[in-house]
């Protein structure tokens, strides 16, 4: 009797094993008539959205409200479990149309300037590019002649495959070089040199210091011999420091001669210390190696603010061929490979860009804006206010930046 008791006991487990396995297996039944869906089910390209975006009402609660894939233009099945007004959990599957809506960008001053003769190859020269074509159709409408001098008016058009099409005004004077003359040497009279204008290090203290920021510097070879104990004495308490940079696309990486004794002298001074990397990179496998490259440089040193991905060879893009998207994944691959080993990671750029490019990444923010007040209105740690500041130690003018301690700055 106890046997037989103890077998119909297993069994019993056995089932209700059974049974949880058959619920995890068996997907809940379809059911889409408990929810409706937003009008519009067309969805821009690289849109951040979750299914409960596309649901106006339900009739009971959504469980997996997940992140929605967009990256792929055409039409996609959303899958989603919810639990009905009577507990039951049930499937809505239903389709999205997944559009590139954004035109491509022109990054065009209103007039462009060439000597006669000159090889000028305007339609890689002027800054073209699509948010998800690697290729859209780049080209200059209007007639001119490198070899004539004149004013052309001419008018940049960019067309992405999906027939999204900008187009810019603009003007290209080209001009004969004036002769040179051998002109009689006057007697000059000696002139004051003017002072040059420069922001004090001290009033970037008085006007942005306060209990959760931090005032600081960046440099490079730029800055030479460094001194950095009077730099500490100035107040500064942090230092972004230039490990390096890369020698153009697909160029070798060179170490910046000043590096090992600024990170040195930096963190003997008590200074805190981040870095950063001037990069060319034209893939993510290239910005991996840069990324690995800038590990194996620090590893002996101790770096506990981020490590920045500096890339802004705009000239170069247009034979990259990389979509705007593209570019934001090759900073993110960076990113992502220092994170990985412990380190925090930032994206330095300019409001501009920052605005027009860098719209498609996930990292932390360092912002070149040099003004008194910006309005720059994403988040950013770091602002880099002015380059042409003056502190004690560094004979050359520098970079004055501003570190946010709570992580974020939102303006």
């Amino acid at each position: 009797m106890k046997k037989k008791i103890i077998i119909i006991s297993i069994i019993g487990i056995i089932l209700i094993i059974l049974g949880c396995i058959l619920l995890l297996v068996i997907p809940p039944k379809v059911d889409n008539t408990e929810y409706k869906l937003i009008d519009n089910l067309k969805v821009s390209v690289y849109s951040k959205l979750k299914v409960k975006d596309l649901i106006s009402s339900i009739n009971g609660k959504i469980i997996t409200n997940k992140k929605i894939n967009t990256e792929q233009l055409g039409k996609q099945k959303v899958s989603f479990i919810y639990e009905n007004k009577n507990g039951q959990k049930r499937r809505g599957i239903f389709d999205i149309d997944i559009v590139d809506d954004e035109k491509p960008l022109i990054w065009l001053s209103g007039s462009y300037s060439a000597k006669t003769g000159s090889d000028l190859n305007l339609e890689n020269e002027i800054f073209c590019a699509d948010n998800y074509d690697n290729n859209p159709t780049c080209k200059i409408e209007g007639e001119y002649d490198l070899n004539t001098a004149g004013t052309y008016n001419l008018t940049y058009v960019a067309i992405d495959s999906s027939n999204n099409e900008t187009r810019q005004d603009f003007t290209l004077n080209i001009y004969d070089p004036a002769p040179i003359e051998a002109k009689e040497e006057q007697p000059q009279k000696e002139q004051k040199e003017a002072e040059p204008v420069v922001t004090a290090f001290n009033d970037i203290v008085n006007t942005h210091k306060e209990k959760n920021t931090e005032i600081g510097i960046d440099v490079s070879k730029w800055q030479e011999d460094i001194n950095f104990k009077k730099v500490k004495e100035a107040g500064a308490t942090f230092v972004m420091i230039r490990v390096g940079s890369q020698q153009g696309v697909q160029g070798e990486y060179i170490l910046d001669p000043y590096f090992k004794k600024n990170i040195e002298k930096a963190i003997e001074n008590n200074l805190k210390v981040g870095v950063y990397f001037y990069s060319y990179a034209d893939s993510k496998k290239e910005a991996e190696h840069q990324a690995n490259w800038v590990l194996k440089q620090i590893k002996d040193y101790e770096v506990v603010l981020p490590i920045a991905f500096d890339w802004e060879c705009y000239n170069s893009f247009n034979q990259m061929e990389l979509s705007l998207f593209g570019l934001n994944e090759v900073a993110e691959a960076f990113l992502e490979r220092v994170e990985k080993k412990g380190y925090d990671g930032m994206l330095y750029g300019s409001k501009s860009y920052l605005d027009s490019i860098w719209k498609y990444h996930n990292y932390d923010v360092w912002l070149a804006h040099y003004t008194e007040k910006t309005d720059y209105d994403s988040d950013y740690v770091m602002w880099q206010l002015c380059q042409d500041g003056k502190i004690d130690g560094i004979d050359t003018t520098v970079d004055i930046n501003v570190l946010y301690k709570n992580k974020e700055k939102n303006n």
